[in-house]
């Protein structure tokens, strides 16, 4: 008679597989040891009587397959199927019934079982048969499981991206004209932390912001569209400057997930029939200014990020021309790799890339500088950041 441990069945041609069988009757045991043994395969199995037995020898090894009676001395029926199942869920069960109880295999089955076998009318093919196919099937079902979670990630970054990068809400003559571009740093990346925004107020003022969360993935991003759609109802709400800066920081320490979150923001406002314009930053880059044949870097002078405990941010006075361009942008742009080792683009690497594209128009300069940051970075590994990118042009 079969012993409760670990026993090796070992038949011609075949890939070695591991079975766990839970059954108390030892006749029965020794009933299945035999088919195994005669099924054409390999099969390792591992015996015991009961559930909890069971549970212990699965944080030892992780069988292919689990051979389950469903009459146990500490589970019966349906019970059994859903305990061993919560155990680890991966792993495929078959169940075993006699004669008087088939029924209740047929709602194993359905219970999440993937076959079931009556006791006495198996074969050694047909085992051997049930356990590769019951692989198989548990196989596709978490395929299957990872898919359809893949789509619903798929869905809701898409809804965090609309959230981050909206489009431009302007009035019927706005006079400037506006391109947003973003990227992501590589395929399937995780979902960044970068957003912008622009919006036009009744006196005609163009207000325009970008901004990058710390991080990344759905709690970076979430957070990202907060503090957007915070600074755009603030703008609405004729909130300005310092003022504004300080109801986004609230939002931002009140929002995020933990306390070591913070976020850069650069935000401008231009009045489009003078050129006056503002800008207040917060940790952020600075920006580029296109016209005149060139590509200048513009500095406002910096204040801390939010989430950081500032209070006062300056804000800094400008005048734009018309037919020049300000570029907002992320730190994403020029952080790539351009070297060797740890060496990057960085800012001076940018303006000089920028200024080879000065003279082209509006939204073929932005393309073409994140194109040529993108093949820069590209010979040393790729974009190690998102990269978004928002061009107000004064008509």
């Amino acid at each position: 008679m079969p012993s409760p441990g670990p026993n090796v069945a070992t038949a011609a041609g075949g890939a070695r597989l591991s079975l766990l069988l839970v059954e108390d009757d030892r006749a029965d045991a020794l009933l299945v040891e035999e088919l195994i043994a005669d099924a054409a395969g390999e099969f390792d199995y591992l015996w015991c009587q009961t559930i909890s037995e069971a549970a212990r020898a699965l944080t030892d090894r992780r069988p292919d397959c689990i051979l389950l009676d469903l009459n146990l001395p500490d589970s019966t029926g349906m019970d059994a199927v859903h305990r061993l199942g919560g155990l680890d869920d991966t792993i495929p069960i078959i169940v075993l019934t006699g004669l008087t109880d088939e029924h209740f295999g047929v709602t194993a089955v359905s219970s999440g079982a993937q076959d079931y076998l009556v006791k006495g009318r198996v074969e050694p093919d047909t085992l051997r048969r049930a356990v590769l196919y019951a692989i198989e099937r548990k196989r596709a079902e978490l395929a299957t499981v990872d898919l359809h979670a893949s789509r619903m990630r798929a869905l809701e970054n898409a809804r965090l991206e609309r959230g981050l990068l909206p489009s431009p809400v302007l009035l019927d003559s706005p006079g400037v004209d506006i391109v947003t571009r973003s990227r992501p740093s590589r395929q399937d990346a995780l979902l960044g932390g970068d957003f912008y925004d622009v919006v036009q107020t009744d006196n005609r003022t163009v207000h325009v912001m970008i901004g990058d969360v710390a991080g990344h993935g759905p709690d970076e991003a979430a957070l990202g569209v907060a503090l957007r759609i915070g600074w755009r109802a603030l703008t609405f709400a004729g909130l300005r400057g310092n003022e504004r800066m300080r109801e986004l920081d609230r939002i931002l320490t009140t929002e995020r997930p933990s306390n070591g979150i913070f976020a850069t923001l650069l935000s401008v406002a231009l009045e489009p029939d003078s050129g006056r314009f503002t800008a207040v930053r917060a940790g952020h880059p600075g920006l580029l200014l296109q016209g005149g044949g060139t590509v200048d870097w513009l500095e406002p002078r910096p204040g801390a990020a939010l989430g950081l405990g500032a209070r006062e941010w300056p804000v800094e006075h400008y005048e734009l021309p018309k037919g020049h361009g300000l570029l907002l942008l992320t730190d994403g742009l020029f952080e790539g790799h351009s070297g060797r080792g740890d060496e990057r683009l960085g800012e001076e690497g940018l303006l000089t890339m920028a200024r080879t594209l000065a003279g082209l128009p509006g939204s073929d300069f932005v393309e073409a500088l994140i194109v040529a940051a993108e093949s820069r970075a590209a010979l040393h590994g790729g974009l190690t950041d998102d990269i978004a990118v928002i061009r107000v042009e004064r008509c």
